[in-house]
């Protein structure tokens, strides 16, 4: 029987990451999306060509991996070329997100996509549950801006990029407040019980 399949997501700066070590560390197998990018457009990753081609040679660091600063400026000033390398990239992601899924063995898996609702339609008929993480859009910026040293202008840039905190809630069958007053040890206890419950809804899944 394949594992049941959990969509992680939650707007940069919500605290998505930490749950996704705590999943893995209570035996969830975790596919990490953005990490699956960061692989593709290193030196000699499989995105390369490509961005080489459609953005130039300037999108290219010495070195042969995509150079982010300057492909983030590019898309948050214009859409078409988002989606040129979300052309590039999503098929790619797709691929190696299927590859790690046929090795997966763990109690569930868990697909950890920054993106998720922003592509539903493409993410929601392989996922059992779709969770989301949650937190202030204040919050999301000051986390963020501490973190990264990005000023308040370009974290804002970012999340622009990013479906809306009511749109992500929407879409969600299990949400994790993660704001304002949350300490690691209420998000700790709050993962556990949407943890537990999974594994309720698994447990029945199998008895049928």
């Amino acid at each position: 029987m394949a594992l049941y399949r959990i969509g992680l997501t939650g707007g940069i700066g919500s605290g998505k990451s930490t749950v996704a070590q705590l999943l893995v560390a209570w035996g969830a197998s975790v596919i990490d999306a953005d990490a699956l990018a960061r692989s593709l457009t290193q030196p000699g990753g499989r995105a390369m060509p490509a961005i080489g081609q459609v953005f130039g040679s300037r999108a290219v660091q010495a070195d042969g991996a995509m150079d982010r600063g300057y492909m983030r400026q590019q898309i948050f000033q214009d859409a078409d070329k988002r989606r040129q390398l979300e052309q590039i990239l999503h098929p790619l992601i797709g691929q190696a997100m299927q590859a790690a899924a046929a090795t997966a063995t763990g109690l569930y898996l868990v697909y950890d996509i920054p993106l998720l609702v922003e592509s539903l339609a493409r993410y929601r008929p392989i996922m059992d549950r779709i969770c989301v993480v949650d937190c202030e859009e204040t919050e999301q910026i000051a986390r963020v801006h501490a973190r990264s040293g990005l000023s308040v202008q370009a974290v804002t840039e970012i999340m622009s990029t990013q479906t809306s905190r009511q749109q992500r809630l929407a879409a969600a069958d299990d949400v994790i407040f993660n704001g304002i007053g949350i300490t690691l040890a209420m998000l700790e206890e709050r993962v556990r019980q949407v943890h537990e419950n999974w594994l309720q809804l698994i447990g029945q899944q199998k008895a049928q």
